[in-house]
Order: structure tokens, then C-alpha cells, then sequence
């Protein structure tokens, strides 16, 4: 296992953000490849072991054309197909949208050829870890999602999961000794508070458990102190996040000139001097 321990002043990258999370498990080393095989093999349940990954963003010609989203798409060594991305800010359709692509990535293997049938077809895994907001109604940080007869409790025990870490959920299991956690809670853990200074002694003691975050803190280490690799990071994530706050703000200019609009309709009959009943049939019907 490699010997990782964060000092205190480390001024370490955010690995919540897409760009970072990408460039830590995805460099062609024995330690970045070894981290994305125990963080996927940590939250599927089995040692699973990375075989290839597939660089899968388009060049960027302009910023209509950046994906906001870098996720790793690989393939295992038994030729199980895995897709991990990172979602710093999951939107209200995140959920659809995770089922979206499951159904591709696992509708997209090539079962035409002589002597191939659906039995051929190998597992698909798409895993979202999910930073901002709490995005289930419950308390749990980890969902793996699969298809399932609610009512007589019957699984179909197909091939495709969708699994989910929501890193908001985490007060309580940060508090717990880092030997007693289970390999998703480290992993969960880890992501959320790697830069929280004041959780830096938890993080070490993580880091001492897991061979995986280990090797991926090695990476992050490298990556943190070389200048130049940091600086093309940092300019990612700048990009990223000016383009994010733009579509927020055109989002909440779009809803002040609709809630003005309103407001000069309302005004409009109340100065018509209609009865309440008038006025209250007349603006539902202009709706």
C-alpha cells in the first residue's frame, strides 16, 4: 500500500469537481488505474478490476460544445461495463437521466455476431456520486438502484445497477472511526471533507485503512504540487464554473421578466374595475 499522509498545510484540489475527480482516476498509472478499481469495486461489492477506459469528451471547439460532466467510461477485466462520473451540482432530473444512461451503455454491446445471445450480454454499472443537496427523501448516502416488483418483493435480477453517493448525507458517519467504517462510507467520506482542514486526521486515518484512496491520494498529490498540471486544472474548473453561474443567471433573469409580466397582468385587472369573481376567472383563463 502506498504511504500517503496529508500534512496540514497541503493546499490540496477539490476532488469533487469534475475536472479533478477525471484527472485522478483516469492518468495511465498503476495508481490511478488502481484506484478506480477498488473505488468501483468498493461500491459495487466485488473486486472488480479496471481493464480500459474510454476517453469519451469531444475536442472543445467552443463553449456550446463543453460537456459539464466528465465521466469515466471503462470496462472490466470480464468485460462488465462500468460508467463513474462525478456531478458537483445534480439537477431535479438527475435521476431519469442516470437511468437514461444505463439503458444505453448497456443496450449499446454488440450482441449481432454468429453465436451470440442475450445471456452474452455482461453486467453494466452506472455509478453517480452526487456532492451538492440532498437529492433522495431519506436518510442513506448509498442507493443502488436495479429492477424490482415492489409488490410481492421479487427481483428480476437483470444486469444493469444504478448506484448513487450523495455526499450531503455524511454528518454522522464522519464522526465514526475510520477502521469501523464500511469501503463506501471512506470512499464518501473522503470525497466531501478531503479539503476540510479541520477533518485533515480523519482523512489520514482513511487513507491508512484503504489501499484504493491511498492510490488515489498519491495521484491527487501529484497532480496538487505539479504548477503547471494545477494551473491547466484550475483553468478547467474557472471555465466550468463561470458557464454554470452565466446559466444561473440567465435562469433567474428568465424568472423576473415572467414574474413582471404577471404582475402587470394582475395590476392590468385590478384597474379594470371587474368584480373579484371577473378578475380571478379572467386571469386563470389568460394562463
Amino acid at each position: 500500500m502506498p504511504i500517503v499522509h496529508f500534512k496540514e498545510n497541503d493546499d490540496l484540489l477539490d476532488i469533487r469537481y469534475d475536472n479533478v475527480f477525471k484527472a485522478v482516476f483516469t492518468r495511465e498509472t498503476p495508481a490511478a488505474r488502481g484506484a478506480l478499481s477498488k473505488l468501483v469495486s468498493a461500491l459495487i461489492g466485488r473486486d472488480v478490476a479496471i481493464f480500459s477506459i474510454l476517453v469519451n469528451e469531444p475536442p472543445i471547439d467552443s463553449m456550446g460544445d463543453r460537456q459539464l460532466r466528465f465521466d469515466i467510461n471503462c470496462k472490466a477485466e470480464n468485460g462488465e461495463l462500468v460508467n463513474v462520473e462525478m456531478c458537483f451540482n445534480p439537477r431535479p432530473f438527475e435521476a431519469v437521466r442516470l437511468e437514461f444512461h444505463a439503458a444505453k451503455m448497456f443496450t449499446g454491446q454488440d450482441i449481432k455476431g454468429k453465436g451470440k445471445g442475450y445471456n452474452d450480454l455482461k453486467q453494466a454499472y452506472q455509478i453517480a456520486i452526487l456532492a451538492k443537496e440532498r437529492f433522495f427523501h431519506d436518510n442513506e448516502f448509498f442507493h443502488t438502484f436495479e429492477y424490482y416488483d415492489p409488490v410481492h418483493k421479487v427481483p428480476l435480477n437483470g444486469r444493469t445497477r444504478i448506484i448513487t453517493l450523495e455526499l450531503s448525507k455524511l454528518k454522522a458517519i464522519v464522526e465514526k472511526p475510520a477502521q469501523v467504517m464500511s469501503n463506501p462510507e471512506r470512499w464518501a467520506v473522503y470525497f466531501e471533507y478531503l479539503t476540510d482542514r479541520d477533518k485533515r486526521s480523519t482523512i489520514n486515518e482513511i487513507v491508512a485503512q484503504e489501499e484504493g484512496i491511498a492510490m488515489a491520494s498519491e495521484v491527487l498529490l501529484t497532480i496538487s504540487r505539479d504548477e503547471e498540471e494545477r494551473a491547466r486544472i484550475m483553468r478547467a474548473e474557472k471555465t466550468e464554473l463561470d458557464y454554470i453561474s452565466e446559466m444561473a443567471y440567465l435562469e433567474d433573469v428568465a424568472r423576473e421578466k415572467v414574474r413582471a409580466e404577471e404582475m402587470k397582468k394582475i395590476i392590468d385587472l385590478l384597474k379594470s374595475g371587474k368584480s373579484r369573481d371577473e378578475i380571478i376567472q379572467e386571469y386563470e383563463d389568460s394562463k
